[in-house]
């Protein structure tokens, strides 16, 4: 992999024509590390996140063992990668063929279902295995989270007695999951997530093996400064010990966005600036699908190759390269007045579901990985906070106009 000491220095020797995802590995390693050292139990990574290798090696480098895959392609993956990892398979949907080569091929053993018949299958595509890890999903509210995941899976309140006692009746061991929702801005939210599915259980009156938090824990976007990571297990930690489960009952999480999104920025080049409106080369069916459907702020700045761009500011729309004209990202972006084609514009915090959610649509979509050095991060770690440029300190950079961020 091509390594650049910052953005800039690629720009001035590349000058790319596709989208480039600059990557910095040693903020995944942080991030990993933190949950390693401070939740207690196991850390589950969701590889839907960004299940680039480079992301996944610096987890493992840092001790990241277990994995929460939710296809047969993600289970491939992490099994012929890291042959001492756990994987749990979280979906709540999955086929019987992918059911059984996860089992007898990649020997997963821990399966996630939110209904009966998903139970059913599980067992009889497993032949009716004795060793299975079955954890039920269940729906909880997601009244504090930035992009709520209700909905979909989740059994609800009024059938999950039933349901945990038709599983207790197939498990080796037995677990309850659930999901507060993603970019979770309120601790409290676990709390009141663990209190319902306590409900469930004493109506059930079953034993409960394994407690899984799932994720949500938040990471600091421009305009969202959430509560550090601590408090958030300083609750779930409180709440499960009150929980209706075995006294040696296992505790996981399952962090996604958390581990990867402050170790990603996405440079994208300017094609065309007309009037007040910006085309560049990635966009929603790209690298900025986050950028543009949760239509949050993620931190910018610009880079010119020959020079520095204008201290004056102006609002411009910006288009992705496709042809849909639904390619736009939300409002206005204030980028420099003096904003001409060819200049890049990087977008930072994009290490979750950025790379990972790009297509092929209209012929877009290649990008190149280049790992840089200028250790820039937002995460919830304290030291992500602050980057040292040369004799330079500064705070949050991605937060300027300018292409000035060097040594």
């Amino acid at each position: 992999m091509l390594t650049f000491q910052t953005p800039l220095d690629l720009v001035r020797v590349l000058r790319p024509e596709q989208p480039v995802a600059l990557v910095r590995p040693e903020r995944v390693s942080v991030a990993a590390g933190w949950f390693q050292e401070n939740f207690p139990g196991e850390v589950l990574f969701a590889v839907k996140a960004n299940p680039s290798l480079w992301a996944l090696d610096a987890m493992y480098e840092a001790g990241q063992r277990w994995f929460d895959v939710a296809s047969i392609d993600e289970v491939e993956l992490i099994a012929k990668r890291y042959h001492d990892a756990t994987l749990a398979f979280m979906h709540p949907v999955k086929s019987r063929a992918a059911i059984a080569r996860a089992y007898f091929e990649f020997g997963v053993r821990i399966f996630v279902l939110d209904c009966e018949a998903e139970l059913d299958k599980i067992l009889e595509a497993t032949k009716f295995a004795e060793d299975l890890t079955l954890m039920v999903r269940m729906a909880v509210p997601n009244g504090s989270a930035s992009l709520p995941l209700t909905g979909k899976f989740g059994c609800k309140p009024d059938a999950a007695p039933s349901l945990l006692q038709a599983v207790r009746l197939h498990a080796d061991e037995m677990g309850v999951s659930f999901h507060v929702g993603s970019q979770c801005m309120d601790p409290g939210a676990y709390r009141i997530a663990i209190e319902t599915v306590s409900d469930a259980i004493r109506q059930a009156a079953v034993t409960i093996d394994i407690v899984d938090v799932g994720g949500g824990f938040p990471v600091n976007y421009p305009g969202m400064t959430p509560p550090d990571w601590q408090s958030y297990v300083d609750v779930i930690v409180d709440a499960f010990e009150n929980m209706p489960v075995l006294y040696n009952a296992d505790l996981w999480c399952e962090p996604g966005r958390a581990l990867v999104a402050d170790s990603t920025s996405i440079l994208a080049k300017v094609e065309l600036v007309k009037d007040s409106e910006v085309h560049i080369n990635d966009g929603a069916y790209g690298n900025l699908f986050d950028a543009v459907h949760c239509a949050w702020k993620f931190p910018i700045r610009v880079h010119r190759a020959d020079g520095e761009t204008s201290d004056e500011s102006k609002g411009f729309k910006v288009y992705g390269p496709t042809c849909d004209s639904i390619d736009t990202l939300d409002g206005q972006l204030e980028l420099p007045a003096d904003l001409a084609e060819g200049d890049y514009v990087e977008f930072g915090m994009l290490g979750s579901y950025g790379v990972a959610m790009s297509t092929r649509f209209n012929g877009f979509g290649d990008t190149l990985t280049v790992k840089v050095d200028d250790q820039i991060g937002r995460s919830m770690t304290p030291e992500a906070d602050v980057v040292e440029l040369g004799d330079n300190v500064i705070l949050f950079p991605f937060g300027g106009r300018r292409a000035s961020l060097q040594a």
